[in-house]
């Protein structure tokens, strides 16, 4: 509550409502990113991203170089996959996931003797690059939002017919406890960042791109002013340190006052937001023509012995990182992710994948694992006051225990909801309304998908509606 009352009248913009959490963040934001050793065997899905997943253009037993493509997107929303490791393919088959279904992944068994070098490279002048190039460029590399969205950057930089980006806005906020991955990215990899900007204002064809940073990381905002040229039209805004600040319709409304249509994207008011972290990506790897095969990962949490901020080759199981920094005892839950968002796994097989940002392992004793006792809710008001987007969260809880799933949808707008989990959180009834919105929609999503079965026996839909899997973190 302190916490809360300073940052009320620190000056700095913000959105209505949101949350406090305690934020940990002391564990790893002074450790600078080191490079973390590869596995003996890397899991790459090919569905990394929203869209379609890739499709592979490798076989079993085939030898590939680290960066080599090694599946192609499979449409205008969609990916390829690069190899993030010099070996050879072991397998094509499922591999287990967070969210729990299997998914079809490569296993690339590494070659430890080799240099890993990324041999599969090409020098190009982005400033010499049109537009349209650099989109084409931005999905040949595999971008996607790293912040946790996993929507392909590419497609964002194109937005349908009749809308004008004016302006690019750029993830710095990282709100989610534990997580520093992006601001030791904004400290150390600064020249790629702004690279990155510059070409998504080429890209869209924006007038100039402002850097949202959370004022818990102020050192952030004086270094990026300090090193960012005077003739760039990009600028620096502290925002308050509140959660769920990172969720692009939060950060547009801060840092522009504008509103987000319901049902709307940020295009609609002129705006594209990407994640700090895909932006430096972008810079990094578009002039050397390169694909994303690892990223930056905090790795965190009352159960690890050696905290800090990780270059992690995309596909390295949890269980190798978590061996890597050393755990203090027993693990009682490993989330992907930060604790408010993120996934809990039911495997430590599950690999690193291009959107986990963090893998926070807590103590079989930490209070949030405890069984707590659920009981009704007693009409206070805490979860209306704490919803970002201004949804009634008791009234949507009790359609869910009524299972009037449609009603939550039709009436009272849960397709709206982007589990920020605020509402649970400051629930003194400890109701799981997240939970309970997740399989909501998750109902509905099956029951719509049931129906244009039934309506289109043949179903080969070419157009990917990012609405109904729309996150925060970009």
């Amino acid at each position: 509550m302190q916490k809360g009352l300073v940052r009320l009248f620190n000056g700095h913009k913000t959105f209505d409502h949101g949350i406090y959490p305690i934020e940990h963040k002391e564990l790893t934001a002074h450790k600078p990113i080191r490079r973390m050793p590869f596995a003996d065997e890397l899991v790459i899905p090919l569905q990394q991203h929203k869209g379609r997943p890739a499709i592979p253009l490798v076989k079993v037993g085939q030898e590939v170089v680290r960066g080599e493509p090694i599946a192609v997107a499979d449409h205008f929303v969609s990916v390829p996959m690069h190899a993030p490791a010099t070996g050879v393919i072991r397998a094509i088959g499922l591999a287990p996931t967070a969210e729990g279904p299997k998914t079809q992944a490569i296993y690339l068994k590494v070659y430890h003797a080799a240099s890993q070098e990324v041999l599969y490279d090409l020098e190009r002048d982005p400033e010499r690059m049109t537009g349209q190039e650099i989109i084409e460029a931005v999905q040949d590399a595999g971008l996607v939002g790293l912040g946790g969205g996993a929507f392909p950057s590419h497609v964002k930089m194109k937005p349908a017919a009749g809308h004008v980006i004016e302006t690019v806005l750029v993830n710095g906020c990282e709100c989610e406890p534990y997580l520093t991955c992006d601001h030791r990215i904004m400290l150390e990899q600064t020249d790629a960042l702004v690279r990155g900007i510059m070409m998504a204002i080429k890209a869209t064809r924006a007038e100039r791109a402002i850097i949202g940073v959370e004022d818990n990381k102020l050192d952030a905002v004086a270094h990026l002013r300090a090193r960012l040229p005077k003739d760039l039209p990009i600028s620096v805004e502290a925002v308050q340190s509140k959660y769920p600040q990172g969720a692009e319709k939060m950060l547009i409304k801060a840092l522009l006052g504008r509103e987000v249509p319901v049902g709307g994207l940020p295009a609609d008011v002129g705006v594209a937001v990407f994640n700090v972290g895909t932006l430096a990506q972008m810079g990094d790897l578009l002039p050397k023509t390169r694909g994303l095969i690892e990223r930056v990962v905090t790795v965190s949490g009352p159960a690890v012995k050696n905290p800090g901020n990780f270059l992690v080759p995309i596909g390295t199981p949890v269980r190798f990182l978590l061996e890597q920094v050393g755990l203090k005892g027993p693990v009682g839950e490993v989330i992907l992710g930060g604790p408010m968002m993120g996934m809990a796994v039911s495997s430590l097989d599950v690999p690193v994948t291009k959107p986990v940002s963090g893998v926070v392992a807590l103590e079989p004793e930490h209070p949030d694992l405890g069984q707590r006792q659920v009981y009704p809710c007693i009409k206070c008001g805490e979860c209306l006051n704490a919803c970002p987007i201004s949804l009634n969260p008791s009234m949507l809880g009790e359609l869910a225990v009524a299972r009037e799933y449609e009603s939550m949808a039709g009436e009272y707008n849960l397709d709206q909801c982007f589990e920020c989990g605020c509402c649970a959180y400051v629930c003194p009834s400890n109701i799981p309304l997240t939970q309970y919105f997740r399989i909501a929609k998750s109902i509905n999503r099956d029951a719509a998908a049931r129906h244009y079965d039934a309506r289109h026996p043949d179903p080969h839909p070419h157009h990917y509606d990012r609405h109904k899997d729309n996150k925060t973190h970009h």
